[in-house]
């Protein structure tokens, strides 16, 4: 990561290659587990078992998307723990202002990739306003920007269902391992 003025820029691997800021930015963000693993991240999953549980990545592939992760820029690892070592992820500057992007992906699968019939996933709240924003990226009832530290999630039923399911899941399997 470089500093830029007073706001640090990441260096992505095509960024010599493409003055494309989507093509620059997929060289980063741009597979499926490197998206589940930063919705996690700003859902408050810091550990990496929970992270794990809930994207279903294999501990390898988990391990690899944190590892490029934290040397794009995106997360930070602290430790937890010293015996053994390990660590709980957060979310940088950098990795905090994708969130828009996980707000649209979200607007556009709750539109174009649900029945009528189907509940939201998720529905916020939002903190300055009280009302039930929307899909976003603005409030539908006050305008103001939907930051993911301004917003309260309630799960619908069937998505902390599926949820506490997955979980389920997972400390199953490692039971038996």
């Amino acid at each position: 990561m470089k500093k830029k003025g007073t706001r640090a820029t990441i260096s992505s691997p095509v960024s010599k290659e493409t003055g494309c800021p989507v093509a620059r930015s997929l060289s980063i963000v741009g597979d499926r587990w490197t998206v589940l693993v930063l919705r996690e991240l700003t859902m408050g999953n810091r550990r990496f078992e929970e992270i794990q549980a809930q994207t279903g990545a294999t501990p390898q592939m988990l391990a690899a998307r944190l590892k490029k992760l934290e040397s794009d820029g995106l997360v930070e690892r602290r430790p937890y723990s010293t015996r053994p070592l390990r660590h709980d992820y957060y979310l940088t500057e950098a990795g905090l202002a994708f969130y828009p992007v996980l707000l649209a992906l979200r607007s556009w699968g709750e539109t174009w990739l649900k029945s009528e019939k189907e509940e939201r996933a998720i529905h916020y709240t939002h903190i300055p306003c009280g009302q039930d924003p929307g899909l976003g990226p603005v409030c539908q009832s006050c305008g103001g920007e939907m930051r993911q530290d301004q917003l309260v999630p309630r799960f619908s039923e069937a998505f902390a269902r599926e949820r506490d399911a997955r979980k389920a899941a997972f400390k199953a399997a490692r039971a038996q391992n």
